[in-house]
């Protein structure tokens, strides 16, 4: 993990544990967390995520308890978990994914939240400013609207250099700020951007149908938590076309697809333990400025590059973080 590729001004954020009489007087602290994905694609982020709470001096059934609450990619039930969850009266609310982290925000405005894995928290809604959050609202961004949207198509042109029409999955959450920043990087690079919105989990089955009528010579899918639940079935559909991807995330990689440009997430739920350690030592989230994203790693699946025919040019190779062999 590269705790550097992270600006924040948090301080001293990983203080040292509660001292002997702060332990005596601990109550068991009650952290909630719902995703709009499923458990089993999630298990290896809420590892890292109560991993990191060990760490830093808590224990499940000493003095932390987690509840968990997951969608299994039915965003329309994300305000009934969350309502679910402000009834158990947490002392923390853990929201992964914009869908989830504005259901946290309109269900209650005084349980402090931690939203991980949300890009553009101030274009979705979610704070005022990365700074000073305000109410009861932080967390960790997953990239930043300005500068993901080049550097992935960018990469696409690199892979494919005849690229002229790319397409890009519009989940519900990116909104029109992000839809324009693509599209500019697309007109820089002289590329014809198509949109194919990934709204519910039966878009999963019409979006390629529809990306090959476009013409797309190439996908390119930010994040969103509809697709990265159904990442697996994505990774197989392009295999299937030999549709060249670059996905938001590596999990996508490991499943066997092309290539991946994002934050390591298991990183961002690393960072979220902090914010909850903060909270609960008495940190008003309005007064935790929100992380964001520096560096974005690379990793190259090399076996599906062959499959698809591709030749990956060397100087894409050596800034890879990581290549799959």
């Amino acid at each position: 993990m590269n705790r550097r590729a992270f600006v924040t001004g948090l301080g001293a954020v990983l203080a040292a544990p509660f001292g002997a009489e702060a332990q005596q007087a601990r109550t068991v602290y009650t952290v909630s967390t719902r995703s709009a994905a499923s458990r089993n694609g999630s298990e290896h982020l809420l590892h890292a995520l109560e991993s990191e709470l060990g760490r830093l001096g808590y224990a499940e059934g000493r003095n932390i308890a987690f509840e968990y609450r997951f969608a299994n990619g039915r965003l329309e039930r994300l305000p009934e978990l969350a309502a679910e969850l402000v009834k158990l009266k947490s002392d923390v609310s853990v929201a992964w994914a914009p869908p989830a982290a504005a259901a946290a925000k309109q269900a209650t405005t005084s349980i402090p939240v931690v939203f991980l894995g949300v890009g553009g928290p101030i274009e979705q809604g979610l704070v005022k400013s990365l700074n000073r959050p305000g109410a009861n609202v932080t967390g960790v961004a997953f990239w930043s609207v300005s500068n993901i949207a080049p550097k992935m198509l960018e990469l696409a042109k690199e892979l494919v250099p005849q690229l002229s029409r790319v397409a890009v999955l519009r989940p519900a959450e990116h909104t029109d700020t992000f839809l324009a920043e693509q599209e500019a990087a697309a007109r820089s690079l002289n590329v014809h951007l198509v949109p194919v919105p990934f709204q519910n989990p039966s878009d999963v089955s019409a979006a390629f149908p529809a990306i090959a009528q476009s013409g797309a010579q190439a996908l390119v899918i930010t994040g969103g938590g509809l697709p990265w639940l159904h990442r697996e079935l994505i990774v197989r559909l392009a295999a299937r076309d030999r549709l060249p991807v670059i996905y938001g995330w590596r999990e996508a990689v490991d499943a066997g697809g092309l290539m991946s440009l994002g934050t390591d997430l298991k990183d961002v739920a690393v960072r979220g333990a902090v914010y909850v350690d903060k909270i609960l030592k008495g940190a008003k989230p309005g007064d935790l400025p929100v992380e964001q994203p520096t560096r974005y790693e690379v990793v190259i699946n090399l076996k599906t590059a062959k499959a698809l025919g591709l030749t990956i040019p060397p100087s894409l190779l050596l800034r890879a973080d990581q290549v799959l062999e």
